[in-house]
């Protein structure tokens, strides 16, 4: 599936020998980033060995999310909630990029230690280096090589991390998974619709969740904004209809979402335990799929259980980019 069901920002480490080069990789890398560098491998795998129970016990909280939910409990509050208590995910490395060629230990050396790291890897390789580089990718012990030789370099290395950074990941994709019914899981492999969606939530959010109880993506902007971009099939509108009856939609509301022009969102205020119906809102087909409905919702600071920290706010907290050791 090429829509991540669940993607956040995360942190990219580099490891080269060469203080001016890591240096230059700290100007020219995208500001909107969270990065470190290390000069020596050692304290480079040192630094990452930290993350594994890190790793582990975002995974069990979020499993455990989806444990409540089983039991009865709402999942966008719980989502709320730990996004507002959690903002040590940003700093879990998503991908590192290691130099082949250092002293101490070279590149492949280096990602032999990370056994039990999770994220992806890259090798930046000199002329010399590149056989070494191509076997490896084949071996499956990299995810991308890039030469530090060409003259585009800085701009093949970002392509490479951006691709990267946007892939989903498997464990906490195959976790949300579990809150999809089959047909909405059908209904959001279709070609058209995952990419409308990925051009939808690349543009609009840094961080999402996709669910399947209500159905919809619960997003979050880089200023920490939160929306609700809810998703309908087009044969439970009339059962929509009449959730929106009851709860005082008059008649000609009812008839906008019957024929599927507007949306309500009854299930995301019961979740947050709002009064009364929510505005109608302009329905779309993403990918043009006719038996696929959206609206997008916006959830204000004030509706939600605890202050967010958005990125952009954590980001500006860290540290000034600078080499480690």
């Amino acid at each position: 599936m090429s829509f991540p069901l669940f993607r956040r920002p995360g942190s990219v480490v580099f490891l080269d020998d060469d203080p001016d080069y890591l240096d230059m990789l700290a100007m020219v890398m995208p500001k909107r980033w969270h990065i470190r560098l290390h000069m020596r491998p050692s304290h480079c795998i040192h630094s990452l060995h930290r993350e594994p129970p890190l790793w582990e016990i975002d995974a069990w909280n979020q499993q455990q999310m989806v444990d409540q939910w089983r039991q009865g409990a709402p999942l966008i509050p719980q989502i709320l909630g730990y996004w507002a208590r959690s903002q040590a995910r940003y700093a879990l490395t998503r991908v590192v990029v290691v130099d082949f060629s250092m002293p101490e230990m070279d590149g492949l050396q280096v990602l032999g230690e990370l056994t039990e790291w999770q994220g992806s890897r890259v090798m930046l390789t000199g002329q010399a280096d590149e056989q070494v580089a191509v076997k490896a990718f084949n071996r499956g012990l990299i995810e991308q090589f890039v030469p530090k030789q060409l003259p585009d370099m800085g701009k093949r290395l970002i392509s490479a991390l951006e691709t990267l950074l946007t892939q989903p990941h498997a464990r906490h994709s195959q976790t949300w998974r579990a809150t999809l019914k089959p047909e909405q899981h059908a209904l959001l492999r279709a070609p058209a619709v995952q990419e409308a969606l990925s051009d939808f939530a690349a543009t609009r959010w840094v961080e999402h969740v996709t669910l399947g109880d209500p159905f919809g993506i619960l997003g979050m902007d880089e200023e920490g904004n939160v929306s609700w971009l809810q998703l309908e099939m087009r044969d439970g509108l009339a059962a929509l209809a009449e959730v929106a009856e009851i709860a005082g939609v008059p008649e000609e509301g009812l008839a906008e979402i019957r024929n599927g022009r507007k949306l309500v969102s009854m299930e995301l205020r019961q979740a947050l335990g709002l009064d009364g119906p929510s505005d109608l809102i302009p329905a779309f087909s993403p990918g043009g799929d006719p038996a696929l409905l959206a609206a997008v919702f916006q959830i204000p600071a004030a509706q939600l259980p605890a202050p967010i920290t958005g990125y952009r706010e954590w980001l500006s907290r860290q540290e000034a980019r600078k080499v480690e050791d």
